[in-house]
């Protein structure tokens, strides 16, 4: 039976948010968070210092999209408002890796010996600091966090080796949340 769904979010007294037409802006101590947002059956409404999600005559598929909506908004503003961070461990055996940063890219010199540097993007809006043989990737966006923590770990994989036995790369510690 299709019956009408709405979902109301909080919005905390640091964070300021603007809904214009299918754009949202979340500003918050941490930065600033800059989000599409459409969907023909769901209409996305602000009332004081809530956000109105609502649906009218959902299904199934209208419900799921509309609580992705919400999960996205949810993220948006708890990463304004307190930020996100990721750590990665250098692990290195015999060959030291040596990792640093170039730009808008990490570079990993001598991974098993090689000679060419393997490289990783950096995604806009993160900022990634490296501590001895932890490296810390933090934003406001969680997307663009562990995209990026995503990046520096694939960038160390060896296909067709077991990583059971073959344990020296970069490897997420500690995920963003």
């Amino acid at each position: 039976m299709k019956q009408d769904i709405i979902k109301k979010i909080e919005i905390p007294e640091d964070v300021t948010l603007t809904l214009e037409k299918n754009e949202m802006n979340v500003k918050g101590p941490k930065g600033q968070n800059r989000i599409k947002i459409y969907h023909p059956m769901v209409s996305i409404k602000r009332e004081n210092d809530t956000i109105v999600l609502e649906v009218k005559k959902s299904s199934k598929r209208e419900k799921k999209i509309l609580n992705t909506l919400r999960a996205h908004i949810n993220n948006f503003i708890r990463g304004a408002k307190t930020g996100y961070e990721c750590q990665l461990k250098i692990c290195s055996g015999h060959f030291p890796m040596n990792v640093s940063i170039q730009s808008k890219q990490i570079v990993i010199k001598n991974f098993f010996g090689e000679k060419i540097p393997r490289k990783a993007k950096i995604l806009d809006d993160v900022e990634v600091k490296i501590e001895g043989d932890i490296i810390k990737v933090s934003g406001v966006d969680r997307d663009k966090v562990g995209q990026t923590a995503s990046n520096i770990e694939q960038s160390t994989r060896r296909a067709n080796f077991d990583k059971r036995v073959y344990q020296d790369g970069i490897w997420i510690i500690k995920k963003a949340k």
